[in-house]
């Protein structure tokens, strides 16, 4: 049977069996609590994820200890710490479960085996990734120039799947205002 990953491949093209057989012998299933770390900063991040149920984020704790977050990421999107991943330095950000999710994990060296193994699939999923990461930026380059309430506005359309699973505070973190602030906001927009 195919698994979540193999399935969301082949929306990019045709592989064969073969091919997503080895996919799925490479990877493990884990599941995460709310809370959870997948990866915690300064270290080398050494694996690569694939999100099957739940929300990630990236995030760094800031100077003043404050937890900011930079990114959620949703069902059938890869995350890692892709700097820290592809050239194997220290990273300063985390992954963190937003709410319960399953994962599918690739190692480092299970990902490079691959890569020798199916050669076409370093480009696919680099392609994946790269475009991950633009629409990423672009996501966050929506929000600037408008006032918080308008940013929540607009995350709840443009993110309402991640609105639902996590936690205000996240979110708050993420749109870069205070949660009592959000919360005054929500009370006003209902």
């Amino acid at each position: 049977m195919e698994n979540q990953l193999t399935v969301f491949l082949k929306s990019f093209g045709t592989f064969q069996d073969a091919d997503t057989a080895l996919i799925a012998a490479a990877t493990e299933s884990r599941i995460y609590h709310e809370g959870d770390y997948l990866f915690k900063s300064e270290k080398i991040c050494r694996e690569m994820f694939f999100v099957c149920k739940g929300v990630l984020r990236v995030m760094v704790v800031n100077e003043q200890g404050h937890e900011v977050t930079h990114f959620f990421l949703k069902e059938n999107q890869f995350c890692s710490i892709l700097n820290s991943f592809n050239n194997r330095v220290v990273a300063h950000e985390s992954i963190q479960a937003a709410c319960d999710a399953e994962v599918l994990v690739f190692s480092r060296k299970n990902l490079d085996q691959l890569y020798i193994q199916i050669p076409y699939l370093k480009e696919l999923i680099t392609q994946i990734t790269h475009q991950g990461l633009l629409d990423k930026i672009a996501l966050r380059n929506s929000y600037l120039g408008h006032d918080s309430t308008a940013r929540y506005k607009l995350f709840l359309s443009q993110q309402p799947l991640v609105a639902s699973q996590v936690q205000l505070g996240d979110i708050a973190s993420y749109l870069g205002i205070t949660p009592q602030s959000l919360s005054r906001i929500r009370k006003n927009i209902r």
